[in-house]
């Protein structure tokens, strides 16, 4: 009787040290409560600082913004797909930025496309095409960029119809999980750490290499049954553990409204130049749809390599 007494005495007092670690590795920052691997709890990271630092991190943005200040080669695979995923158009390039007395400008070095990617005038004829034009091809020569983050930031003023939602999916793509002002019925479902949807996701922070570098990765994933109230179903970015800058993010972007709607995956890796952040590879797979389009279903990977100042 005492051996058996002894035993469920070890076993509950197993159990409740176990539910106390487990315990431990939860802490609340706001209205968020936020999982913890032992290895953070172990670095004594500073939970909150470091949510503070997601919220207003640059990295991730500016790193698109020094390719206006760089010259670079890009090989280019663009596929518009059919609702079975067949190819119905698509263009393969390669293209080379050059950057030369504070202007760029693109030469292509090498281009194959089918079906009716280009118009007669060889204007793309899908607004995903257009969307990925805008942030790696150069149309003629343009000066007077820099690559400060709040110069020329990302609005909608004086846009609308496809020029705007186009606005807006860049707006979710460089700034995903904070507040994107002018989005109707959408804006209160990007800000993550907001109040009103802490209690839509499980959060974790993880421990992890990436590309060689050791890095901190902030994991938020949506709880089963609550996608409607959020726009970022998933995303998992890797901050370098020394200057929190992002290195890598993968997420999911999908929301359902009268005008749009969208179901997008990314993934973006980047790597360094000259000591600038810049994207290496971006991987696309998604469709949306504006009341006055057809449906547009596409994967695209653009690939950057070359890197230079120019002159």
């Amino acid at each position: 009787m005492k051996r058996e007494f002894l035993c469920l005495v070890i076993f509950f007092s197993s159990y409740l040290l176990s539910y106390a670690q487990s315990a431990d590795t939860a802490v609340r920052v706001g209205s968020n409560v936020i999982t913890l691997s032992e290895v953070i709890v172990d670095k004594r990271v500073d939970v909150a600082r470091f949510i503070s630092r997601i919220k207003n991190d640059s990295s991730f943005y500016k790193a698109f913004k020094n390719l206006r200040i760089l010259g670079y080669t890009s090989l280019n695979d663009i596929r518009m797909l059919d609702k079975k995923g067949r190819p119905i158009a698509t263009l393969y390039s390669k293209t080379k930025q050059i950057r030369k007395d504070s202007c760029r400008s693109m030469v292509v070095l090498d281009e194959t496309h089918t079906g009716d990617m280009y118009n007669a005038e060889k204007q793309f004829n899908y607004y995903t095409a257009n969307m990925y034009a805008s942030l790696f091809f150069t149309n003629g020569r343009v000066c007077g960029e820099t690559n400060i983050v709040g110069d020329k930031p990302l609005n909608l003023e004086g846009k609308s119809g496809m020029e705007k939602h186009k606005e807006q999916l860049k707006m979710l793509f460089f700034n995903p999980g904070r507040r994107i002002r002018g989005l109707p019925f959408m804006s209160s479902k990007t800000e993550i750490f907001d109040a009103a949807i802490a209690g839509d996701y499980d959060m974790q922070i993880d421990y992890g290499i990436k590309q060689g570098i050791p890095c901190i990765i902030f994991r938020q994933i949506v709880k089963p049954g609550h996608e409607d109230n959020v726009v970022i179903d998933e995303m998992i970015t890797w901050f370098d553990e020394m200057n929190y800058d992002v290195i890598s993010r993968n997420y999911h972007l999908r929301y359902d409204a009268l005008f749009y709607d969208f179901d997008v995956r990314m993934e973006v890796e980047m790597g360094r130049f000259n000591g600038l952040l810049v994207p290496v590879l971006l991987r696309y797979n998604g469709n949306w749809k504006a009341i006055t389009k057809k449906r547009e279903r596409a994967v695209f990977t653009a690939t950057l390599f070359d890197f230079n100042p120019g002159e």
